[in-house]
């Protein structure tokens, strides 16, 4: 794992900014992981329940020299790599760390 302090090609003058994202499946999208545990969970006595979504939610550190630049770069990873854009919509929360 690399450590935040440590990140290849640390510049000067940025900043440590945080990073939170939640991946979930658009409407619409089966999600047959989601109806397993909403299934479990009845199974256990948990009438209450009537839906469960499953998603995924990952913290990434990352240098920038603002707040904009942390967002768009957040951005390029979710549509390049995070997040499947056909199925799944995400949110972006970036924060200084």
């Amino acid at each position: 794992m690399i450590g935040l302090r440590h990140l290849p090609g640390a510049g000067q003058g940025q900043m440590l900014y945080s990073g939170r994202i939640h991946v979930t499946l658009k409407s619409g999208v089966l999600d047959p992981q989601g109806d397993t545990v909403a299934r479990s969970l009845l199974a256990l006595g948990y009438d209450q329940v009537k839906q469960v979504r499953i998603g995924k939610y990952l913290q990434v550190g990352l240098e920038a020299e603002g707040q904009e630049e942390a967002r768009a770069a957040l951005e390029e990873m979710c549509r390049q790599l995070l997040a499947n854009p056909v199925i799944e919509q995400y949110e972006i929360e970036v924060v200084p760390a």
